[in-house]
């Protein structure tokens, strides 16, 4: 049975949507929309690829092996698609986003729903992608997040998904639960926009060093200590920056942070694993065709502990891996013979 097939539900009323990006996620997402009944059209930045695409109905460079429905249309000029649309998807990474919306900013109208799947967070800024599209496009544009366990080379292939859509407006969550939501392909809400983006994103993070952990031979002991306390530490600047603790108990916080950490497709564990294994993070990001989210969001997460005043022991090594040249043995190392304390945070 095809994605398309799979995709197929009764439900809301096809909308036209744009998605913003070619990559393996956004072509991911085009295909589930399209199949769930909507008219969807991609928008890519480079013209030559897109007529590439086109012409093929492929996309070798970022979701090989998988077909594009001819009702799928290509397009290099938002001119051609996002003024006709109802929903605008932003699936461009995060280090891009900026750029896209200063061209997407014209384009679009009141009515519009974008909504947002990257998971970073800004280095300058340090704004999350929905906080982009808003300075950039408007704070009274009508802004939502998707974000969640999900590898867009299963996605295609029409395998489950449980996904949460957020923002602070619950109608605008539920309107993009209803346009997303199908056999395959299960979207939950939570208004607690902070929490959910801050668990896609820095869950990246916690990525490279579980896969340093592999590349290393630790084991599973090892790599289970890692994501718990990792999470704890993902937590904690959470709630410290307004977010209710109990969001990374779900899809978003644990759910996200065990898919990044153990499958094969996480760019970002490929890029603690290589590390580990003995090459430069130069060398790694020059043949990695898509963009590993976690190596810029280790910046800003850094930036965010020490202006919360939080302390997240884990990115901090990612860290001096990752930029200050520390042997990955020797930071896990310093994390286990840190000053002992108790597991959870004692009551005031």
């Amino acid at each position: 049975m095809s994605t398309q097939q799979k995709a197929q539900t009764d439900g809301a009323a096809a909308k036209r949507v744009t998605v913003l990006g070619c990559g393996g996620w956004g072509t991911a997402l085009a295909l589930l929309l399209n199949g769930r009944g909507h008219h969807v059209a991609i928008w890519g930045v480079e013209p030559d690829y897109v007529e590439q695409m086109r012409r093929t109905r492929l996309n070798p460079r970022y979701l090989a092996g998988v077909e594009i429905p001819e009702a799928v249309e290509l397009a290099s000029e938002m001119a051609e698609c996002v003024p006709e649309s109802d929903v605008v998807v932003a699936a461009t990474p995060t280090v891009y986003m900026r750029s896209v919306c200063r061209r997407l900013a014209p384009h679009l109208r009141p009515g519009h729903l974008v909504v947002n799947v990257a998971k970073g967070i800004e280095e300058d800024t340090l704004l999350t992608g929905s906080q982009i599209i808003a300075d950039v496009c408007g704070e009274d544009m009508r802004i939502a997040g998707l974000y969640g366990p999900s590898h867009a080379e299963e996605v295609a292939r029409g395998l489950p998904a449980t996904l949460v859509a957020t923002s602070e407006r619950h109608e605008l969550a539920r309107e993009v639960q209803d346009a997303f939501m199908c056999p395959v392909f299960r979207v939950y809400t939570n208004t607690d926009v902070v929490g959910v983006e801050l668990g896609a994103a820095l869950k990246n993070v916690i990525a490279i060093a579980a896969g340093a952990c592999d590349g290393l031979g630790f084991g599973d002991n090892a790599k289970s200590a890692l994501l718990t306390r990792g999470l704890a530490e993902i937590k904690r600047l959470g709630v410290a920056m307004g977010a209710r603790p109990e969001t990374f108990g779900g899809l978003t916080g644990l759910g996200d942070l065990i898919t990044t950490c153990v499958s094969p497709y996480g760019r970002n564990r490929a890029v603690g694993m290589r590390i580990a294994r003995g090459e430069t993070l130069e060398q790694v990001l020059a043949d990695m065709q898509q963009v590993a989210e976690g190596v810029r969001t280790t910046r800003s997460a850094c930036e965010l502990a020490s202006r919360h005043g939080v302390d997240m022991p884990i990115t901090r090594e990612v860290y001096a891996v990752l930029f200050g040249g520390k042997d990955p043995r020797t930071a896990m190392r310093d994390l286990m013979l840190r000053a002992p304390r108790p597991e959870l945070d004692e009551p005031a």
